[in-house]
């Protein structure tokens, strides 16, 4: 199928051949008939796109910050990478669908095969979108009008906002896609509204439907004029849907309201606000998000947890069945709106459009609705040639594009010269775009095609936690070597499964199990093992993790998904105390500090305390807590009246080491490249795995122990 795709890099728009996304449970799987540009959104994301890099840092100070944050912390280069890898991914644009049910995932009720909905699906021709964020088209709603719903919706959130009542008086600052639908939304609700706009065509429109507007460019005081619309008292409220870097709207606003009146942000303004203003009049501020109640809850649109109509009366959900309501009884009229119906082959035409033209308001993409929707994966490459001479040259199959595996994973990949073949991912924009600049030659949404595909011998696992037990246990039986990054899973009986389904692979062929446990392999780690490994007595090892902060809602601290941060990320440091002591680990002891605000979130500020057979400890302090000016990673190894201390994987410095020379690489190297490069080298020389199976097995052992997880009920 075919997406629209844009790059940050340069703003160039792409129709883009991807595999169609495979249904999700709690989803539906939708052809696309129709679907809007939204004009101040997309060409805002134009623009930032055909920005230079100094206009795009003015206009995202804060991430600059970040950037220079990560340089102290991690050097430039790996840094400029990061940047330069964020920016090359592709952003699909599009928020804004009508189409056909044409497949209903597990779990979704209400919605069948053959339902006409509208959704909050991108500009392509096949879309998989949350049952949450679908709606019924009525019978008597043609799909063109359809696919102004969402857009609608958003304006429809903020006039929630202000709460108004009958024959109260509002004004919209300006008349856009969105300003011109809360026009006729608010007039739907009993309202007397005045409208502000600068273009003479959108003023023009808002008259005819019985706003009274006015043309900012020909001087009008959109003050005055509201205080003459309102008798003298001041509007009631306002509604700011304007796009602009301007201040004036945020200040206009409060200056045109009555006493104790109400202005509601659903566009994009200057916020340089006049408290003055505000606090003589009492004024309330608001800032509108999207499309209502559930929009950015993952519990609602990902897990279909809807929110109890008693509680929470319009969710996004029933804003899109408001709005489809208001245009099937004709109260919201959207025809005149349309200013061009152009087919989405020629995207690139209605998107210079969007760049250049002024007198445009609505701009529909038709689909013609001739689209494969069984066609899961497309060639994006070369074919693989498979040299007969060297059988066990790894043909890879990876699952999962995320930001690790397309910064990281797939370049250390190429390295090693092995074959790159299929790579997978949920919806296959991802895959698509990552595997075609990789040098792979499939990009599919059907994982099953790796695991059936007899020249594929490893397959790599770059998925969510929760994933990882399924995936190696499905390619295990189908014989092949796996690289998974961590964890191994996220509890005992996936363990068991694994361990049984490695061993009956084993039969048949050596196939390995490798966990992407890369500290082991940095150099400075590795240099501290070889000094270690000189001596007999014991150590003492403290690693100081200064892990930051991630949203309560991220999805690493979902148990099912996630498994929390001590699962996802710990494993990683019980793992490097095993390879620094080269002793097995014996017990485990965990320390966790309770957030009463977040009962709910798996701890992520905690202390670990390893025991090893041969006496040495090991302290894991995993701390959220903390500042970024403090090394993000540091080791500390006591040993026999020696120091060690490593930080961030850059410096090592050593205290009454005798012939240990300090050593500050140029940039940070936390192994990942060495770690893939040994794994593939085990399967062309057929050597042992670089990590042993039963010190993976024990990392995962002591990782779920010290979660508290139960080694034979599974319960926390």
């Amino acid at each position: 199928m075919r997406q629209i795709l844009q790059s940050l890099k340069t703003g160039d728009i792409e129709l883009a051949e991807v595999p169609v996304p495979r249904v999700r449970p709690g989803s539906l799987l939708i052809k696309t008939s129709r679907t809007l540009i939204s004009l101040g959104t997309e060409r805002m994301l134009l623009n930032f796109g055909k920005a230079g890099w100094i206009d795009k840092a003015r206009q995202q100070p804060d991430r600059v910050k970040q950037v220079l944050q990560k340089v102290k912390t991690d050097g430039l280069m790996p840094t400029v990478n990061t940047v330069l890898n964020k920016l090359d991914q592709p952003l699909t644009l599009g928020y804004s669908n009508a189409g056909i049910v044409v497949a209903v995932g597990e779990g979704v009720f209400g919605f069948k095969v053959g339902d006409r909905v509208v959704s909050n699906g991108n500009h392509a021709e096949v879309v998989c979108i949350s049952q949450h964020l679908c709606a019924k088209i009525p019978d008597n709603v043609d799909k063109t009008s359809a696919c102004f719903t969402v857009v609608a919706a958003i304006g429809l959130q903020g006039i929630r906002l202000i709460d108004p009542s009958l024959g109260e008086s509002v004004a919209v600052m300006g008349l856009g896609l969105i300003g011109l639908l809360s026009c006729q939304i608010l007039q739907a609700n009993g309202c007397r509204v005045i409208g502000f706009d600068f273009d003479h065509q959108k003023v023009e429109m808002a008259r005819s439907f019985g706003v009274e507007a006015f043309e900012l460019a020909q001087g009008n005081d959109p003050v005055d004029l509201a205080l003459n619309f309102s008798h003298g008292n001041g509007v009631d409220a306002v509604l700011i849907t304007a796009a602009t870097t301007s201040n004036d709207p945020i200040q206009q606003a409060p200056q045109m309201c009555r006493k104790r009146g109400r202005v509601v942000l659903v566009g994009v303004t200057g916020l340089n606000i006049s408290r003055d203003d505000f606090y003589k009049k009492e004024i309330s501020f608001q800032v509108s998000c999207s499309y209502g109640p559930g929009r950015y809850d993952a519990a609602y649109e990902e897990k279909g947890l809807d929110y109890p109509i008693g509680f929470v009366r319009w969710t996004e959900q029933r804003n899109f069945n408001a709005i489809l309501d208001l245009m099937a009884s004709g109260k919201l009229k959207t025809s005149e709106l349309v200013s061009h119906e152009i087919d989405f082959d020629d995207a690139g035409r209605a998107y210079k459009m969007v760049s250049e033209a002024k007198d445009v308001l609505g701009l529909v993409l038709t689909y013609d609705g001739s689209v494969d929707t069984e066609l899961k994966s497309v060639k994006i490459g070369k074919q693989v040639q498979v040299p007969e001479a060297h059988p066990e040259k790894p043909v890879i199959g990876l699952i999962g594009a995320g930001n690790y595996a397309g910064g990281m994973l797939i370049p250390a990949l190429a390295k090693t010269g092995a074959i790159l073949k299929t790579i997978a991912s949920s919806g296959g924009v991802s895959g698509t775009h990552i595997g075609s600049k990789s040098g792979f030659n499939i990009s599919t949404t059907d994982t099953s095609l790796i695991f059936n595909d007899n020249q594929i011998n490893t397959v790599v696992i770059s998925t969510r936690h929760g994933s990882h037990s399924h995936f190696i246990c499905e390619a295990l039986k189908n014989g092949k070597n796996v690289f998974v990054e961590k964890p191994l899973c996220l509890s005992f009986e996936e363990l068991a499964q694994i361990e049984q389904a490695y061993h009956e692979a084993r039969k048949n062929r050596p196939v390995r199990l490798m966990v992407g446990f890369n500290r082991r392999f940095s150099p400075l780690t590795q240099l501290c093992r070889q000094l270690l490994s000189s001596g007999n007595a014991p150590c003492s090892i403290v690693l100081t993790i200064n892990a930051g902060q991630i949203p309560a809602d991220h999805w690493a601290h979902d148990f099912a998904s996630g498994g929390g941060r001590l699962l996802g990320e710990g494993c990683h440091f019980i793992d490097l105390i095993r390879f620094l002591t080269g002793s097995p680990i014996v017990s485990v002891q965990t320390t966790n500090m309770e957030n009463p605000q977040l009962p709910e979130t798996p701890p992520d500020t905690l202390s670990l305390t390893l025991t090893c057979r041969d006496g040495s400890i090991g302290t894991v302090h995993y701390f959220a807590n903390g500042c970024k000016d403090f090394p993000k990673e540091r080791i500390e190894i006591f040993s026999s009246g020696r120091i060690a201390q490593l930080d961030n994987f850059k410096s090592l410095h050593f205290f009454g080491w005798p012939g240990a020379k300090n050593q500050t690489l140029w940039a940070q190297d936390k192994g990942q490249e060495k770690c893939v490069a040994e794994f593939v080298s085990s399967i062309e020389t057929g050597s042992e795995c670089p990590i042993a199976f039963g010190e993976i097995i024990e990392t995962a052992r002591i990782t779920l122990l010290a979660a508290g997880i139960s080694e034979h009920s599974d319960e926390k």
